[in-house]
């Protein structure tokens, strides 16, 4: 059941958050790990890859690996390990794995905006088309941020789209 007025300290939801954020680095650093090794072992070195090699492997290999593992704890578990360990659960209108991936589609968007703004910036000396994703990127992130934070029931885009919010464990 979703309700209006979502009483969720902000430090919950800031312990959640750092959890997350753990979680995700952790699964870069092993990435950087496998990568180098491929890449020293196979390639004898970082191989020359053009702007696309560049967007794809980052989208295959972080964005929707990130998406997928999230959107499984999201349906299974009832939340992430920050979720979990911050005292949180998500909780569904009507629980269906699409209604996870729309949420963490949207959650993980600013990320892959900065993603490919970077990626293009990197090959284009950061013409202005890598600033203004660079830009879009980061105000939609804080939107998301702000609308977690902020809004009576604590829901940001993702939730609104999916029917899910991030309520107090009852447990």
């Amino acid at each position: 059941m979703l309700i209006n007025n979502n009483a969720i300290p902000i430090r919950k939801r800031m312990k959640e958050l750092l959890f997350d954020y753990l979680v995700i680095l952790l699964y870069l650093v092993l990435l950087f790990g496998i990568a180098m090794s491929i890449y020293m072992c196979l390639f004898k070195g970082i191989p020359q890859m053009n702007e696309l090699q560049a967007q794809l492997i980052a989208i295959l290999t972080s964005v929707i690996p990130i998406i997928l593992i999230f959107s499984y704890l999201d349906y299974s578990k009832d939340g992430s390990l920050g979720k979990s360990k911050s005292g949180l659960i998500l909780v569904y209108k009507k629980k269906s794995i699409e209604a996870s991936l729309i949420r963490n589609c949207i959650k993980f968007f600013p990320w892959q905006l900065g993603h490919i703004s970077t990626i293009h910036g990197i090959y284009t000396n950061f013409d202005s088309l890598s600033i203004v994703l660079s830009i879009i990127s980061m105000t939609f992130g804080l939107l998301l941020l702000l609308m977690a934070l902020l809004r009576q029931d604590k829901r940001h885009l993702g939730d609104l789209l999916a029917n899910t919010q991030v309520q107090l464990n009852g447990k």
